[in-house]
């Protein structure tokens, strides 16, 4: 990913900053937390000498509460099977490397590292933390360095926007991303992205991580195999796409403007994630499998109802909102903002009086291969 590409969550921690915004992430990290544990165990148990450094490196790390959680939730599983492994007890201390792009509010990163100071109290491993800006569809590490990659919420986003469509050789009109109306040539185009991608990621990680090192990918995806019937998280960008054309209608925001805004993004089906993990032949899937989000944050009822759908879309606005603000702004300007997500807000109700929503997002937990 190009250092300008301009994919970065709203910095700061303000109220429509992504630190502010992020439950539906910290949802995902809560619900993977098990796999997370079973695999830092399967990486403890692994290190061979009783004083050990165990590498991690969360992916895409962005800023706010899910940072720290992240780096947390590795210390106390450390801490766990040190306690419970009594007879070989390790001094393992933790390196983490946070990584994501320069674009990212590293300093909100390091203030809040304070936060950490009293967790586990004096019994804790010992820990050091880094910051690493760049991208992760580039080396990032030497060779055989890293034990465990974590990366979650990230690697739905693709390192750049075909250069058929960023050239507009190739025109997505009236779509942000995959929409009922979007041309063969144009999803082909970003299933191609994808895939160059996924495979770049896969190569560069499995030479960076030890042998017998681990990865937890967590990333929203879909659920049905037909790309037409892409599902929510397609819906979800064209209800941004139709917000975009209230305002094109009105005269604030110019057609061309539109046809031209196209996101570096593609959600995979699991089917075509295990594809290329396989074909790879670099990991070994110890575990996938697909698990769904409400749209709202702020919901926690498995129900099939939304019981306030005008809080639930003004909910989904502020969320959506954190993520996408930066591009939005960066190709329409910033005057357009507020205007834009009063009526995404407004769209969102609408759609979700039909039905709830929900994001499908895909879990993976993989084992380097032995060659």
């Amino acid at each position: 990913m190009k250092t300008g590409s301009g994919v970065r969550m709203a910095t700061g921690n303000g109220e429509n900053s992504y630190a502010a915004n992020s439950r539906l992430q910290e949802k995902a990290i809560l619900e993977t937390r098990p796999m997370l544990r079973k695999a830092i165990e399967e990486v403890y148990k692994s290190l061979s000498d009783r004083r050990s450094t165990m590498v991690v490196a969360d992916l895409g790390c962005s800023s706010g509460p899910n940072t720290l959680r992240v780096v947390s939730e590795v210390i106390g599983a450390v801490q766990f099977y040190t306690r419970k492994s009594e007879e070989q007890r390790r001094a393992v201390e933790v390196q983490f490397f946070l990584n994501d792009l320069p674009g990212n509010d590293f300093n909100l990163v390091f203030r809040s590292l304070e936060q950490l100071e009293d967790l586990g109290g004096k019994e804790t491993q010992p820990y050091y933390v880094a910051g690493l800006p760049g991208s992760y569809y580039t080396k990032l590490f030497p060779s055989r360095s890293v034990h465990f990659f974590h990366s979650s919420y990230s690697l739905m986003w693709r390192s750049k926007v075909p250069e058929e469509l960023s050239s507009c050789t190739h025109v997505n009109e009236g779509n942000i991303y995959i929409g009922k109306t979007t041309p063969p040539i144009v999803i082909k185009l970003l299933q191609d992205q994808f895939k160059t991608d996924f495979e770049l990621f896969l190569t560069l990680r499995s030479r960076e991580l030890v042998n017998g090192g681990r990865m937890l990918l967590t990333f929203l995806g879909r659920n049905s195999e037909e790309m037409m019937m892409h599902g929510d998280v397609s819906t979800l960008f064209e209800l941004v796409a139709k917000s975009l054309q209230s305002l094109v209608l009105k005269g604030r925001v110019e057609k061309e403007k539109l046809d031209s805004f196209n996101l570096p993004y593609y959600a995979p089906s699991v089917k075509e994630v295990k594809a290329l993990i396989n074909e790879s032949k670099l990991f070994d899937i110890e575990h996938v499998r697909l698990f769904q989000s409400n749209w709202d944050p702020q919901d926690d009822l498995d129900s099939d109802v939304v019981l306030d759908c005008a809080s639930s879309g003004a909910n989904v606005a502020k969320c959506i909102r954190a993520v996408l603000e930066p591009l939005i702004v960066d190709h329409f300007g910033v005057d357009i903002i507020e205007e834009l997500f009063m009526v995404y807000a407004s769209v969102v109700a609408k759609h979700l009086e039909k039905a709830k929503a929900k994001y499908p997002i895909i879990v993976a937990s993989l084992k380097k291969a032995r060659h």
